[in-house]
């Protein structure tokens, strides 16, 4: 014996399936099966709706709060016409600024290279008590 009544159809045009346990997307209304209920499955045009992430605007790394029933693209597109603070010569910060005390070099390093024996910061070159003629300790590492 069949029961006619029992279940639904999936909404997804592909798709069609009859599902006995049949599942109602939360932001659209539409009956989908398994399958097919995430947003991205079924390609939920009502998706933004239920969305909770903040958006970060790709310039300036500033979250940009969004009304519910509001786009995303669009609130994050007028703050970057309008209100970002994204400043190019601000991004061009220096990052080698640990410059080598050995006298004649020019090198400078990202982080601090600081010989244990005399405390002096050195590029990678003369990072050795040897290599920098150091003066820290009274007897000097070999260069094993």
């Amino acid at each position: 014996m069949e029961l006619p009544g029992l279940g639904e159809h999936c909404s997804e045009r592909t798709c069609k399936q009859l599902d006995f346990l049949p599942l109602k997307c939360d932001a659209c209304g539409e009956v989908f099966c398994k399958d097919h209920i995430r947003y991205d499955d079924h390609k939920c045009s009502s998706a933004y709706k239920k969305n909770v992430q903040v958006p970060v605007c790709p310039l300036c790394n500033a979250p940009i709060p969004v009304q519910k029933g509001e786009i995303p693209d669009i609130v994050v597109g007028a703050h970057m016409d309008k209100d970002c603070k994204y400043n190019p010569a601000q991004q061009k910060q220096r990052i080698f600024t640990n410059k080598c005390l050995k006298p004649g070099c020019k090198r400078k390093e990202m982080m601090k290279v600081v010989c244990e024996q005399c405390g002096g910061n050195f590029c990678i070159k003369h990072r050795h008590p040897l290599d920098h003629d150091c003066k820290g300790s009274s007897h000097p590492a070999s260069k094993a």
